[in-house]
């Protein structure tokens, strides 16, 4: 059975099957297309909500995920165009035949000139057949290039935190171990892309590619490439697949770079500015928070008009807010810290802390928060305190209500301050600065 592809009859099947396997990819580019436009938006949201939280392992799998959904989608209805403009010729080949240059009665020049650029209509139609095959192809082998690069970044981002920052390893061996690693895999990274954009030049030459074959046959590994080796050698044997390859990353990245295009209106006003004295950005106020890809920027507060007695706070949770408890607070940070990738099947949940201990624990969590961040009306600080708590959209975050009955009806700033500990010194930056109206009813 291992060796049925060497069969005659095998090989005839093969045969038959590219002939028919039209039918396949325009089947499954129109189930990929409907899926991919049906999860799109919804991944957009999730990486905006992962880059919101910190959660940096989420974020990378979904970007991962968004950037090939594009190349999917943009591969895959090129691939349906001009397979619908092979289908279109196929027929029109079947009405009118070849193309006659005779019955067209065109100028010698013209007709000369026709005939060696356009040629026979068949030969167009077999063109299109390729670029359409390729296209289709190429397509599933650029997500397997995504994930080549991204392993590569999280080989390096995996032997900067195991080993260089490792606790488990003595200090000097960290650096003995981590920094030739670190520059071997970065080294190699630069001659494999060397390699790839070169189409194999590294291996043709015979001592060159005795120094590289080390290097290909780990990146091999950290870029799985042992599963989608065929793919590229076929494409690189065949002078048509070698120069569509070729053309179409360029492509990526002008269409990249056309997507990256702004129009500015204003030399000094744009809508990326954070919340100011001058500037009311929206994702500070809860009513304007109206869309799905709406994410709170740290802080927020009900409404740029308030016309109640009180002023709702809420700071929405992420990883820097408990980094910024832990350095304040020292003793609060576990010898195990647990934050990151973890699974929900845990054998031994046990931490050796009653219900009495955690509580006491979160207790003092919160009256660091509370020491740690600040809050000011225009001049006047206010006693926050600050308490867990969630909102309406089931962000994690502090919240807190301040009294604001003896304000002034007009314009007024709210101020929110942490306390930041560098280098055993304690300076004060400022968070946020939030602009807000108030009028009683």
């Amino acid at each position: 059975m291992s060796k049925n592809y060497e069969n005659a009859s095998f090989k005839k099947l093969l045969e038959k099957l590219q002939e028919e396997s039209w039918q396949l990819e325009l089947i499954i580019s129109g189930f990929a297309i409907f899926g991919l436009f049906t999860a799109y938006p919804q991944i957009k949201v999730a990486v905006l909500e992962a880059q919101k939280s910190s959660q940096i392992y989420s974020f990378i799998v979904l970007i991962v995920a968004q950037v090939s959904c594009g190349i999917l989608i943009l591969n895959l209805l090129l691939h349906v165009v001009l397979r619908g403009l092979w289908i279109g010729a196929l027929g029109l080949r079947y009405v009118s035949g070849d193309i006659d240059y005779e019955v067209l009665n065109y100028s010698k020049k013209f007709t000369k000139y026709l005939k060696k650029r356009v040629g026979s209509f068949d030969k167009y139609i077999g063109n299109l057949e390729n670029y359409c095959s390729i296209i289709f192809a190429i397509s599933f082998l650029l997500i397997f290039y995504v994930l080549a690069f991204t392993f590569t970044i999280i080989t390096i981002a995996l032997i900067a935190n195991y080993i260089l920052s490792s606790d488990s390893i003595p200090e000097p061996w960290q650096n003995i171990i981590g920094i030739p690693m670190i520059l071997f895999i970065v080294l190699g990274m630069f001659i494999t892309f060397i390699d790839f954009i070169t189409q194999g030049w590294l291996k043709k030459k015979q001592w060159i590619s005795k120094i590289y074959f080390p290097v290909y046959w780990v990146f091999s590994f950290i870029t799985l490439s042992f599963l989608y080796r065929p793919l590229v050698y076929n494409f690189l044997d065949n002078k048509f697949g070698k120069r569509l390859s070729m053309v179409l990353i360029p492509v990526y990245f002008l269409i990249l770079i056309a997507t990256s295009l702004r129009y500015k209106t204003s030399n000094y006003l744009s809508f990326d500015n954070n919340s100011s004295s001058i500037y009311a950005n929206n994702k500070n106020y809860a009513d304007m928070l109206v869309d799905d890809t709406d994410f709170i920027e740290d802080v927020i507060i009900p409404s740029k008009v308030i016309s109640t007695p009180y002023l709702n706070i809420f700071i929405v949770f992420n990883e820097n807010v408990e980094d910024n408890v832990f350095n304040y607070n020292p003793s609060l940070k576990p010898e195990v810290d647990e934050r990151g990738l973890t699974s929900s099947i845990n054998i031994n949940n046990d931490d050796g802390l009653n219900s009495r201990q955690r509580d006491s624990i979160k207790r003092v969590y919160i009256k660091t928060f509370n020491d740690v961040y600040n809050v000011r009306i225009d001049t006047v600080s206010y006693d926050a305190d600050f308490i867990l708590s969630q909102n309406t959209d089931n962000d994690l975050g502090f919240e807190t209500n301040l009294g604001i009955k003896s304000l002034s009806e007009g314009k007024h700033m709210l101020n929110i301050t942490r306390e930041r500990v560098r280098n055993d010194d304690t300076t004060t930056v400022y968070l946020v600065r939030i602009p807000f109206w108030y009028y009683r009813d």
